[in-house]
């Protein structure tokens, strides 16, 4: 089954999100089919979040489901 999860990436103390689509038996920071977005919570000068809204919608549609963190953000972006 494919999920819609974050992936950690970033160096200690500071940490930078992907917002990927995986199999569900692959290891979060193993290698994803596509990735759709980004969060970065430490970041004081750029944006913080950014999701394509579009590929996101395709993917849910082709069965991925999101995890509960993505859930959160994809209604606080308006994308569900």
């Amino acid at each position: 089954m494919l999920s819609i999860r974050l992936a950690r990436n970033g160096a200690k103390k500071r940490p930078f999100y992907h917002i990927v689509v995986s199999e569900n038996d692959r290891i979060p920071t193993g290698q994803a089919l596509e990735i759709i977005g980004f969060v970065n919570p430490v970041s004081t000068l750029g944006e913080t979040i950014r999701i394509d809204a579009d590929k996101a919608k395709s993917w849910i549609q082709k069965g991925a489901r999101p995890s509960k963190t993505v859930q959160d953000l994809f209604k606080k972006h308006a994308i569900l």
